[in-house]
């Protein structure tokens, strides 16, 4: 009865009230369809963990077929016991920690009614799994209608349903005080003009795909609670029985999170660039970060910044950094919800004494707030293309790093089970490995083709591919064709892109548009193959000849990736030549004749291969740099020695 007065109350007022003031979009015509629209109300039950929630669900068929069926997810349950499809690949290359929760940690979303065009569509609804066929999953609910929703048509769905908040799982949930509340309501799958729906299961490897729409959503939360959402908040208006309600509006956008906490500190600042629309930065932190309030500015001003002047302006009037909490022991107390990315609002993600010299927070800040332009205006299926988000954002971030924080980054190691951070100030931070992520791309280079759809990636190596592996051709492509060639195949990319799904096929067809040049045979290579790439100098002689020496190199394909590069020897006089290798052969010998020997080889001396997996055998010496490299090595060994010591130390 208490639920029914306050829905009472709030719908009245979503009524009555004008749209929240200062609302940018209100004015501009609609950038995207808006075909799946949202106006809920819910109530968060701090006691029992659990959210209340009703609206309506506004549907329009964009499509040139009718749909007979509505596919909604409902992604909680991936979470209510260990036989969902997320449980199960959880298990298989990850940890498997995650699936060993005890019941009350668990998190699950039930229906408790859905009716349209005044008919009950409950009893007909059943859970389906179109990927994997486990009948334990509950994730993807399909609603089967009396009449179907003609193309251009439009269909209202009320709903009312229960979630049960889980402590954190995929960066969703609860630690404490403090609720992160993403995928948390029945959302519509993206119906197909192959009369399908895009539903896909819940998986561990993937993240979401969905229409575009408004959000109008009031959100009650305890008395004095701060709320941010994806959205421009209204003024709170005052609940009864020690309640608020926070209402947030969103034109254009495919997706809505929330978070709430009595202990975040707020903060305000503006973004102004010329050329770029004004963004209002509301910044949400932990008591216990308070000193890193700037750093995520800067961040997000840097993101906002480059991507806008790169790409394209950031269309929103409002964006919301949230600074979640991070858990001791995430084994035991639930993982962090930092670094995702929802409409309108981010986590970011950072800890205590956070070295002015590191990298953190402001790596992940200006990478979570790219996330805007790639995943939230671009809006590409991550279900089964997620390298069209993470792989361009990751290569963006980096290239945002190295313009807007140069000589800042550093390598960072942390002590004492994490604890105590410790900043090696002579180990600078590179865009080539550290932004690329080159590291954590060899062990996993061939284990998924990456045109396969991403939910079916390993569970173990999927971030890896689709992060790590395509930013590193989309770096290789960029020292191929050029900055200036890249950053307008991006550009083009957004601009036709925003507010309706491309798909790959359509960003190859631009890059190569945009290149003047069919970049097939790289496609085919990189984003359509799971070949690695080896390139190396395996033998160099220098024999006298009559004319001085005949000098013989041959250089090999180590792997099977193909890629068209030159080699550089540099003889003793000082003279050097270059010649073009198409990188076709397993093994190639090149023979000159000259008044002086070879003293050095490079394939690829320029590194234009960046997914090159062993850059250290693609040159040769006739001095060894063996000083070199023993210096290099013993300090690596002396600082793992070092930390071994120290915890050795500390726990005795």
């Amino acid at each position: 009865m208490r639920r029914r007065s306050s829905w009472t109350l709030i719908a009245a007022f979503l009524l009555l009230v004008a749209r929240p003031a200062g609302f940018a979009q209100d004015a501009a015509p609609a950038r995207s369809p808006r075909n799946a629209s949202y106006q809920l109300l819910a109530t968060l039950d701090p006691e029992s963990h659990t959210i209340h929630g009703s609206g309506r669900v506004i549907w329009r068929n964009i499509t040139t077929v009718p749909a007979n069926d509505l596919r909604f997810h409902l992604y909680w349950n991936a979470w209510r016991d260990a036989n969902s499809s997320w449980m199960r690949e959880q298990r298989l290359g990850r940890s498997s920690a995650l699936t060993r929760r005890p019941a009350d940690q668990s998190g699950s979303i039930e229906i408790i009614s859905m009716v349209a065009r005044g008919t009950d569509l409950r009893p007909k609804a059943t859970f389906v799994a179109p990927d994997d066929g486990n009948a334990d999953d509950r994730t993807v609910l399909s609603v089967p209608l009396d009449r179907p929703v003609l193309p251009g048509e439009t269909i209202d769905i009320d709903i009312a349903w229960t979630s049960r908040v889980p402590v954190t799982f995929a960066r969703t949930g609860r630690l404490g005080q403090y609720y992160f509340i993403a995928q948390w309501f029945p959302k519509l799958g993206v119906f197909q003009n192959n009369g399908e729906w895009n539903a896909h299961q819940f998986h561990a490897a993937t993240e979401f795909f969905s229409d575009f729409g408004t959000y109008d959503v009031a959100l009650t939360v305890p008395k004095g609670w701060t709320v941010g959402a994806t959205g421009v908040a209204s003024p709170v208006l005052p609940g009864a029985e020690g309640q608020d309600t926070h209402r947030f509006v969103a034109d254009d956008v495919h997706d809505f999170a929330w978070t709430t906490s009595p202990n975040f500190v707020e903060h305000v600042e503006r973004f102004e660039h010329p050329g770029l629309p004004p963004v209002t930065m509301r910044l949400l932190l932990q008591r216990e970060h308070a000193k890193q309030a700037e750093r995520h500015f800067v961040a997000t001003r840097a993101a906002l910044r480059y991507y806008g002047e790169w790409f394209g302006p950031y269309p929103y009037s409002h964006i919301t950094i949230v600074d979640p909490v991070t858990p001791v022991n995430p084994d035991e107390q639930g993982g962090s919800t930092g670094g995702m990315e929802y409409p309108m609002l981010f986590t970011a993600g950072t800890r205590n004494w956070a070295p002015l010299d590191g990298s953190q927070p402001e790596s992940v800040t200006i990478h979570e707030a790219g996330h805007q332009f790639w995943y939230g205006i671009v809006a590409t299926n991550e279900f089964e293309h997620a390298w069209m988000d993470e792989g361009l954002n990751t290569y963006a971030t980096a290239r945002v790093i190295d313009e807007a924080l140069p000589n800042k980054f550093v390598t960072v190691e942390r002590y004492f089970g994490g604890f105590v951070p410790w900043a090696f100030t002579d180990v600078r931070w590179s865009r080539a490995i550290d932004g690329n992520r080159l590291n954590a791309y060899r062990p996993v280079a061939t284990y998924d083709t990456q045109s396969t759809p991403t939910w079916r990636y390993w569970p173990g190596s999927a971030s890896q591919i689709s992060y790590n592996k395509t930013a590193l051709w989309l770096a290789t492509l960029e020292r191929y064709l050029g900055w200036e060639t890249m950053q307008r195949v991006l550009a083009t990319h957004f601009s036709r892109g925003a507010f309706r799904h491309p798909t790959p096929e359509e960003f190859f067809a631009i890059a190569s548009e945009v290149a003047g040049a069919d970049l097939t045979w790289f496609f085919d290579a990189t984003v359509r193959s799971s070949a690695a790439f080896d390139y190396a100098v395996t033998q160099v002689t220098n024999t006298p000849a009559a004319d001085g020496f005949e000098s013989v190199v041959v250089v090999r394909r180590l792997q099977d990736g193909v890629f068209p590069l030159t080699i550089k020897r540099t003889y003793a006089d000082g003279t050097t030549d270059m010649t073009a290798w198409d990188g076709q052969n397993r093994w190639e010998a090149i023979v000159d004749h000259g008044p002086s020997p070879i003293v050095r080889v490079e394939v690829d001396p320029n590194r234009i291969l960046m997914l090159d997996l062993n850059y250290t055998n693609n040159s040769w010496t006739a001095t060894p740099q063996a000083p070199a490299a023993a210096r290099r090595w013993s300090l690596r060994w002396m600082g793992w020695l070092q930390e071994v010591m120290l915890t050795y130390a500390f726990f005795s």
